[in-house]
């Protein structure tokens, strides 16, 4: 039985992860400041015995034993992490940092939560690993972008300064149940606007691009790269399907017939990305991962669980 680690645990991905190793006959040890995360998320969890729960703040130092590291913790929605984007990019650098100096005591592999922000507004289509980015270093996105691109530079200074067991993931558009519907991504947002009947706000004209991977292709991956003995990444985990954001408000639409919204448009937020769609050949080469819940049925999945919750 391994002892596991999973920063960010009662959060959205941290939890379906969670629930995955924990079914897998791991111990896992959640830990969250609930900044983001959720009790509910992980109340399924707490009579099992190979659960614990340490509710603190990874940016803090952490001494405790642990086989595998999963570095989750930090906000991803851009409604989270701007309205205190100090603290943000605090959770990116000093959790990398505290998580790394861990895993090095340990001498336990580290899986960093990287995203596809690191990418920026991209002038390369479709994404590739090798990419180096468009990233503005100072506008309002920068907390979160700018912190994850630190949070990988650690982790590979640690791997090759400490020979630390590293594996990068960047995370491209995720969705699936256990979303807070009021985050402000863009899946839970249409949805939750056309459950509740309220206007679909869609950010300038529709028509930049998002790629949308459902939840548990997402956990399968990361969990490949974990077992990885010598590919270190980073590697893209995202569906290389790729949408305009007007197209998806139709398809949520279409899914809840009942929804008396209309789509209306607003100004486009600062730096907002015009186009986002991974590469997967590297995932597909190294982890024999890819994707396989269409659109439609992973929004099928969300939208009765947001039924539930709204």
């Amino acid at each position: 039985m391994k002892i596991i680690l999973i920063t960010g645990g009662a959060g959205f991905i941290g939890s379906h992860l969670a629930k995955k190793l924990l079914d897998a006959g791991n111990k896992i040890i959640c830990l969250d400041n609930f900044y983001t995360g959720r009790m509910e998320n992980i109340a399924g969890f707490l009579k099992n015995k190979n659960f614990k729960l340490l509710k603190r703040d990874v940016a803090k130092p952490l001494a405790i034993k642990a086989d595998e590291i999963y570095n989750l913790a930090c906000p991803a929605s851009p409604r989270r992490y701007r309205q205190n984007p100090v603290k943000t990019i605090k959770t990116s650098v000093f959790g990398a940092l505290n998580m790394l100096a861990l895993a090095k005591k340990n001498k336990a592999r580290i899986l960093q939560a990287s995203t596809s922000e690191v990418y920026g507004d991209p002038l390369e289509h479709p994404q590739k690993e090798t990419y180096w980015g468009n990233v503005n270093p100072i506008g309002v996105r920068s907390c979160y972008d700018e912190g994850k691109r630190l949070a990988e530079t650690l982790c590979m200074d640690y791997w090759r300064q400490y020979k630390t067991e590293i594996r990068i993931v960047r995370i491209f558009n995720t969705y699936g149940p256990n979303m807070n519907p009021d985050d402000g991504r863009v899946v839970s947002n249409f949805i939750a606007q056309a459950l509740r009947g309220k206007d679909i706000t869609i950010y300038g004209g529709g028509s930049q691009t998002r790629s949308f991977q459902y939840i548990d292709d997402l956990t399968e991956g990361m969990i490949r790269m974990m077992k990885q003995d010598e590919f270190i990444g980073p590697v893209n985990l995202g569906n290389p399907n790729e949408f305009t954001v007007k197209e998806l408000a139709d398809k949520v639409l279409k899914m809840i017939p009942e929804s008396k919204s209309k789509i209306v448009y607003t100004s486009l937020p600062e730096d907002d990305p015009r186009k986002r769609k991974p590469d997967i050949s590297l995932a597909k080469e190294k982890l024999g991962w890819e994707p396989k819940i269409e659109l439609e049925e992973g929004l099928g999945k969300t939208i009765e669980y947001f039924k539930g919750k709204l």
